[in-house]
């Protein structure tokens, strides 16, 4: 099973490197329910498999000068903090709760992704940046990262584009420095409670790296709307499985059931001109982040 589960690690790294964010939401069932991990052990390794994918990520961006490093560094030590704490907070919450926070925010994600993104203007020469909003929101998004190891990229890039005022290639970029920071500190905050085997570790982020830079290579190959929509499902269907193992079957089976129910309507939408959930899940201008 650890085998299978450094196997799957190289296709969550091609969905990370594809999508540029979002892969990640599904390092922590991969672990838990493939590896045989507790929820703690699985939610500290993916800390250290996002963050390193993050850093990775982040080179080819810094390189082409889509890095804001004041904003992403303001931001990352806030999220910093918030990610410790949350880290250190997770030792007094049950596995189970932190499971069932996890598939709360991989539905969060799902419809995030579903929708897609507004488009925010880019930040007028002499922008000030709001540091108070930069470091309150810094917090809110790494106490929820420290505590569940999800909620990055696609909570971190609306906050760098509307709070700090960046252009969408930009705030993708900026937002790899700081997820990279708040996992690291995310996981030094489990590690005072949660001992990790570094061996699966080391060899689940190596495979997810790997696959990271192969999606990266396919970008070009997909249709990035399609991808988005159906990686969307996907989580979805994901969290319905999580709902089943930690609260009860018949949660699970409703959950899947309201979502194979979305997913037949959003299709039907699609195909004719006035339907009522268009607005929900119409495409928007892509932007994407690291998680």
């Amino acid at each position: 099973m650890i085998g299978l589960a450094i196997g799957l690690a190289v296709f969550v790294g091609i969905a990370l490197g594809l999508l540029g964010g979002g892969g990640s939401i599904l390092t922590v069932p991969l672990l838990a329910y493939v590896a045989g991990m507790d929820a703690k052990e699985a939610i500290a390794t993916s800390l250290l498999v996002v963050g390193v994918t993050s850093l990775v990520g982040a080179v080819s961006h810094a390189r082409a000068g889509r890095v804001q490093w004041r904003t992403g560094l303001i931001f990352g030590a806030a999220g910093m903090a918030g990610a410790y704490a949350g880290g250190i907070l997770a030792r007094f919450i049950p596995g189970t709760v932190l499971l069932i926070g996890f598939a709360v925010m991989m539905i969060a994600t799902a419809v995030a992704m579903l929708r897609g993104r507004k488009n925010v203007k880019p930040a007028e020469n002499g922008h000030r940046l709001p540091v108070p909003k930069i470091v309150a929101e810094g917090l809110v998004v790494g106490l929820v990262t420290g505590l569940v190891g999800a909620g990055g990229g696609f909570l971190v890039v609306p906050a760098l584009a509307l709070l700090g005022g960046l252009p969408m290639p930009v705030a993708v970029g900026t937002s790899l420095i700081v997820i990279g920071m708040k996992s690291f500190a995310g996981l030094g905050g489990y590690l005072s409670s949660v001992q990790i085997n570094w061996s699966v570790a080391l060899a689940v982020t190596a495979a997810a790296v790997l696959g990271s830079l192969v999606g990266t290579r396919l970008t070009a190959l997909v249709n990035p709307d399609m991808l988005r929509k159906t990686f969307g499902w996907f989580v979805l269907a994901m969290s319905s499985v999580i709902l089943a193992q930690e609260i009860h079957l018949t949660v699970g089976i409703a959950a899947a059931a309201l979502t194979a129910i979305a997913a037949t309507l959003s299709f039907a939408c699609a195909r004719y001109a006035h339907c009522p959930l268009r607005r929900l899940t119409r495409a928007r201008p892509r932007a994407t982040a690291a998680a």
